[in-house]
């Protein structure tokens, strides 16, 4: 093996803190900035600092691996983007006030990419003229942006990030399928030998837009989305992403609709107490407002509407809730008192669970007013049906029917059969084998290669820091010098020896830094072995500790590199 460089603490820019950054929020931010991994430059802008630049660079060393194992090519697109591609695709107003957008001195409008699919396309579209020339997956390791509102939790949400992002061009669907398909495997191996525990969940499109879409997630205490997961089979999916299947029921028994005097129960939790009645017996009817125009979505009054599966169903459009200022121009919609029988001027839609057939109390559209038997079908016509409540533990899952187990999760990776979305708004085509144009199909995949840095920090850390896979870890072996000049002299020696073996070494020889505080600084920092040269030092015996499991040896120095050049 090749000799490495020594990396000399003395030398290194690395300051670590005893203390938790004020901001920090999550426990990758508190250790990534307390080991000396990153700085923060500005909200939601981080600097790599040397230690952490080798573990990002392992990741992407990972990444490109894998990639280039499937026959991907890498290639390298601007950052900086013109403004008509994302026009022609909708994009530039879908993304809103995320999109970083600029203008050069002509006035001239940019972006700074988000995602790299109109380029792409663009690329190929200049490049392959025949179905000769496909298919094609291209990728590339860049760095994308977004505005975020409220960028937190250190580089998990940040407003630059570095990903992988590829996509692969095809002729025919079946074509797409089988690019689906290697990356999947590929995604599956590059999260493997990062050491991830991970899921694959079914996801929803958004705004990228195509047929199928499914998540690579990484439970976390910090995750900011939510999977539920199956005990009983394999369903895992992102809880937006759920979907129930429309069951009516038979409700030719229930009785005539009746209204029912409720003063002063505005509310599900005042309505059910005041008719002794679980919530569940109740329709709850939510008003937004869609581009203006007022829909009514219809749950169960013991369930919440998720409004981030509203503002999915109806996107690209905008979606906010009603206001004291639309009832007030709808003496119609009395607040507190709304119900789908007889609403004028209302699109009415609502959860699977209000299925045909079912019977509810609710609103009369009058103050003070309720209906009782209510029955979906019979009484009011539901305009769509559309999963929009909030999933809850213990949900059936929509494959077995067993309770569902909901869990916090990061976002690691997603991937997408995008279709012809791309291909039709920029017009890629290339010449079929009978002679005609053949409209080109489009998967894109991602990879969030900084945000894995975190995932992993966050999945494998323990009490006392960092504890790194040994494939990203940013050394194979941290020596330790305990402080006098044998001490040093022989740790300086050892980590000479195993360098020379090809082993990266990372090495404590600060001088006036007390034992102890190294000691601390080698769990922090989170390198797999830790090799100490102490108190035996004279008697060239050192101790080597595994990182994770404490577990400690006292050996030889030969036997030291035996064992860690094996």
């Amino acid at each position: 093996m090749a000799n490495v460089p020594v990396q000399r603490m003395s030398q290194l820019l690395a300051k670590t803190l005893r203390d938790d950054p004020a901001d920090a929020e999550v426990l990758s931010h508190k250790l990534l900035v307390r080991a000396g991994y990153v700085r923060r430059t500005a909200a939601g802008i981080w600097s790599w600092l040397p230690l952490g630049k080798k573990v990002l660079a392992n990741v992407e060393r990972i990444v490109r691996e894998e990639m280039d194992a499937v026959g991907a090519q890498e290639v390298l697109l601007p950052a900086i983007l013109p403004r008509e591609p994302y026009e022609a695709t909708g994009r530039w107003e879908e993304y809103g006030p995320e999109l970083f957008r600029l203008q050069d001195r002509r006035g001239g409008d940019y972006l700074l990419g988000p995602t790299h699919e109109e380029i792409f396309t663009l690329l190929v579209k200049d490049q392959a003229s025949s179905y000769k020339d496909l298919p094609v997956i291209l990728y590339q390791i860049q760095n994308k942006y977004r505005d975020e509102a409220r960028p937190r939790a250190g580089i998990l949400r940040g407003r630059e990030f570095l990903m992988k992002d590829s996509y692969s061009f095809d002729t025919e669907d079946e074509g797409l399928a089988k690019s689906y398909a290697l990356h999947r495997e590929a995604y599956q191996k590059i999260f493997a030998r990062l050491g991830l525990d991970y899921r694959i969940c079914a996801a929803t499109a958004g705004a990228m837009g195509g047929s199928k879409s499914e998540e690579f997630l990484a439970p976390a205490e910090a995750g900011e989305d939510t999977f539920a997961d199956c005990p009983n089979c394999d369903f895992a999916a992102n809880t937006e992403a759920i979907t129930y299947e429309l069951k009516p029921v038979d409700g030719s028994d229930v009785p005539a609709a009746e209204d029912i005097p409720t003063p002063d129960t505005p509310t599900i939790e005042t309505l059910a107490a005041s008719l002794g009645v679980p919530a569940s017996a109740t329709l709850k009817n939510l008003l937004v407002k869609v581009d203006g125009e007022i829909v009514a979505v219809g749950v169960p009054g013991d369930r919440e509407v998720d409004m981030d599966k509203v503002e999915a169903h109806f996107a690209p459009a905008a979606v906010e809730l009603v206001t004291e200022t639309d009832f007030a121009a709808r003496p119609d919609l009395v607040r507190g008192y709304v119900g789908p029988r007889g609403l004028e001027k209302v699109t009415y839609i609502a959860d699977p669970r209000v299925a045909p057939g079912t019977a509810w109390i609710t609103g009369a559209n009058k103050a003070g007013t309720h209906t009782k038997n209510v029955v979906a079908g019979r009484d009011f016509e539901v305009g769509e049906y559309v999963d929009v409540v909030v999933v809850q533990e213990g949900d059936p899952c929509p494959k077995c029917g067993t309770g569902l187990v909901l869990d916090r999760a990061i976002e690691i990776g997603h991937i997408f059969q995008l279709g012809r979305k791309y291909a039709d708004a920029l017009k890629l085509d290339v010449l079929g084998q009978n002679g005609k144009p053949v409209r080109v199909t489009m998967g894109s995949y991602g990879i969030g290669v900084s945000r894995a840095v975190a995932a992993l920090a966050e999945q494998s850390a323990d009490d006392k820091g960092l504890c790194w896979p040994a494939e990203v870890a940013p050394a194979d072996v941290h020596v330790v010098a305990a402080g006098k000049a044998l001490q040093t002299e022989l740790a300086l020696d050892i980590s000479q020896k195993l360098a020379a073996a090809g082993v990266r070494v990372l090495v404590d020889d600060r001088p006036g830094v007390s034992p102890g505080v190294k000691f601390t600084d080698s769990e922090l920092i989170g390198v797999p072995q830790i090799l100490v040269a102490g108190r035996r030092a004279a008697d060239g015996v050192v101790e080597l500790k595994d990182r994770r499991t404490g577990e400690r040896e006292e050996l030889t120095v030969e036997e030291a590199v035996a064992r860690l050049t094996a």
